[in-house]
């Protein structure tokens, strides 16, 4: 039994959450129509290229969560996940999810999507550990900060060291799957590292290293 770590956007879904819960947000009229779809785009493109100032585009991310109730952020998640993100799961993904749980390896996602974007993801999916960016709460309600370490690139690595060291548990036979070079870090610490339908970056790179790469397109 080994832990199997997939990452979510664009690996398990066909779709980033993250840039597709931005998209819902205009659609509702919940954000200004204008800058944040500037930014919503210009962050996607920094995401892509390696560039992207985490700590910049979570103050503007977790904004609309402290500027809304729980009960409209609640109803709102609902209907995102019937209109964007249920068509967007990929059956093959399911389906490696599946093959993993047969075998009795521990099922994760990690992604630097927040929590609240995700959570519900993960149940849908049948995964019951998550790391994700976890957004402050107090009194019941999000602050529009973060809390702890953002689990990104070099952070994906951390939160999860420290979640292995909280149960007294290594890395030895881990599988991690992933489209994106910016998760190189955790990719190049485990002992089975998958490239899902990878960026150019990350292809060259797992060909260069014998990885494996895999479609679930």
């Amino acid at each position: 039994m080994s832990l199997a770590i997939f990452d979510l956007d664009n690996t398990l879904i066909g779709i980033d959450s993250d840039h597709a819960w931005g998209e819902f947000l205009l659609e509702q009229g919940a954000v200004d129509p204008v800058a944040y779809r500037e930014a919503n785009e210009r962050f996607m493109r920094d995401y892509e290229n390696g560039t992207l100032d985490m700590h910049a585009f979570l103050e503007v991310a977790l904004k609309p969560l402290a500027e809304n109730t729980p009960e409209q952020l609640a109803a709102w998640h609902q209907q995102f996940m019937a209109s964007k993100i249920e068509p967007a799961i990929l059956a093959r993904g399911e389906e490696l999810v599946a093959r993993h749980r047969t075998r009795g390896d521990t099922l994760m996602i990690i992604t630097a999507t927040n929590r609240f974007i995700t959570g519900p993801i993960a149940e849908r999916l049948g995964i019951d550990h998550l790391i994700a960016v976890e957004p402050e709460i107090h009194n019941g309600r999000y602050t529009g900060q973060v809390t702890g370490i953002p689990s990104y690139k070099e952070g994906k690595v951390t939160r999860l060291e420290q979640w292995l060291e909280a149960r007294g548990m290594t890395l030895d036979g881990a599988w991690f799957y992933s489209d994106s070079h910016n998760d190189l870090p955790l990719l190049e610490q485990v002992d089975h590292p998958v490239a899902v339908d990878p960026d150019p970056t990350l292809r060259q790179h797992a060909l260069d290293n014998g990885w494996r790469v895999i479609s679930l397109r």
